[in-house]
């Protein structure tokens, strides 16, 4: 393993004695967001007496709770974790220490030079190799690979498609260092992305097996479909994975920009062949007893869905992603630890879903002629929360952005659907990939 030099162990030690104020903090959301439900509760007295009066208590405890209690306590846990939330002190570093980057590509020609270009203008100080798995691709992806010539750059050429977790495997093979990176093929990574991401790791606690990096929308100008999903990017996902970090349990390291031990990989089979191969691949370290953290500036563009039905299918993937990991280490569910919360919170993600798709677009539709038994007393109790969330995801992202040298571009239309209809499309497509993996479909390395 890389030897940790003797500043980086003092930061270390101050990491794990900050440990029993992180405790305090999540013992702390967990009691607000309790205060929250138990208010939720009283306001919807009449309201649960009225649905019950309609379908029955049991049926109407279903639906209040999945589309209003439930999720108005995660939004409460966010909002009193971001609130709390600052980012640990990241050590000086006197010698970065090597790294291998592993780029799966399969049909990236629009892509994989400018990847490469971005990888050349980091400037990494340390010792570098970069290993290109050409994933049997059909378009000129394997020609312009040929035509490159970076004196860190390796290409493996796989004569058939085998799917992203093989790829990344047989790349794993040839790495030489003790940190691995992946990095999707249509990916940029933004400035100091590379040094700011080994900075965390070496500054975190020597338990870690994984960094996730920031991943953010490369394509956010191209039509009102990534317009929304640079919203969800910047606000959602990135705040997910914040407080995940906070509580020492970051439940994906994207395998579009993240950083691994290899000796973790090796520990855990490498990237199992499967849909989620990231999720599950995290989980299993988060199994083996490590943590997983998430650096919120080492930024990283990509390329995402253009048309709604890409967005669907891969939304589907990461919905039966998640479905795989459950059935691989379901075990995590009894691990006593903070982030075990978010492992119980993906378990009811499907019931909450189906309880959106089901319950409240109906509600909705039927608050349109004036009938409000189910949308009506929802907005009130969770809209305000979802509205503080929202204020307090931009207000640290804003922060993080200002701090790189970059702006939040104006972006009203997608924003306004992102926080209005959005869900409508996303709930629905993740229900849609519970149920393929409930029946085993057809599964293939498509749209991320």
């Amino acid at each position: 393993m890389t030897e940790i030099p003797s500043n980086i162990a003092t930061v270390q030690a101050q990491a794990s004695s900050a440990r029993a104020k992180i405790r305090l903090k999540f013992t702390t959301a967990i009691v607000l967001s309790f205060c929250w439900a138990g208010f939720s509760l009283l306001l919807a007295e009449r309201w649960t007496q009225d649905l019950s009066d309609l379908f029955g208590r049991p049926l109407a405890l279903l639906i209040i709770y999945g589309i209003a209690i439930i999720p108005g306590f995660m939004n409460a846990f966010l909002v009193s974790s971001l609130i709390m939330d600052r980012r640990p002190t990241r050590a000086v570093i006197d010698k970065y220490p090597g790294i291998t980057i592993l780029v799966a590509a399969y049909n990236e020609q629009d892509s994989i030079l400018s990847t490469l270009e971005s990888i050349d203008k980091q400037e990494y100080p340390g010792p570098l190799q970069v290993v290109v798995i050409d994933d049997g691709s059909r378009d000129n992806t394997t020609a312009l690979l040929a035509g490159v010539s970076y004196p860190w750059l390796t290409v493996l050429n796989l004569e058939r498609n085998g799917g992203k977790a093989n790829a990344l495997n047989r790349g794993l093979e040839l790495a030489q260092h003790d940190l691995v990176l992946t990095l999707d093929g249509d990916s940029f990574l933004y400035r100091n992305a590379l040094c700011n991401l080994v900075g965390r790791f070496l500054s975190s606690p020597v338990d870690t097996g994984a960094i996730a990096g920031a991943v953010l929308v490369r394509n956010s100008r191209l039509n009102v479909v990534t317009r929304i999903q640079e919203w969800d990017y910047f606000h959602g996902i990135a705040a997910v994975k914040r407080v995940q970090s906070l509580y020492q349990g970051t439940l994906v390291a994207q395998g579009a920009f993240s950083l691994y031990r290899r000796d973790v990989l090796q520990e855990v089979g490498g990237w199992p062949d499967c849909v989620g191969e990231d999720i599950v691949i995290t989980w299993a370290i988060l199994r083996g007893g490590y943590r997983v953290d998430y650096c919120e500036d080492a930024c990283s563009f990509t390329n995402v869905p253009e048309r709604w039905g890409q967005f669907i299918r891969q939304r589907q993937r990461w919905s039966r992603g998640m479905i795989e990991a459950f059935k691989a280490h379901w075990p995590l569910l009894f691990k006593p630890r903070m982030s075990t919360l978010f492992i119980w919170w993906n378990l009811l993600f499907p019931y909450l879903d189906m309880a959106f798709t089901l319950a409240f677009l109906p509600g909705v539709i039927l608050a349109l002629f004036g009938i409000y038994w189910l949308a009506g007393p929802m907005t009130v109790i969770v809209l305000p929360l979802a509205m503080l969330v929202n204020y307090m995801m931009f207000l640290v992202q804003s922060r993080m952005f200002t701090g790189q040298g970059l702006k939040v571009r104006r972006n009203p239309l997608g924003f306004f659907i992102y926080a209005l209809g959005y869900s409508t499309i996303l709930q629905p497509a993740c229900l849609l990939g519970y149920v393929s993996e409930l029946f085993r479909t057809r599964k293939t390395w498509g749209t991320k």
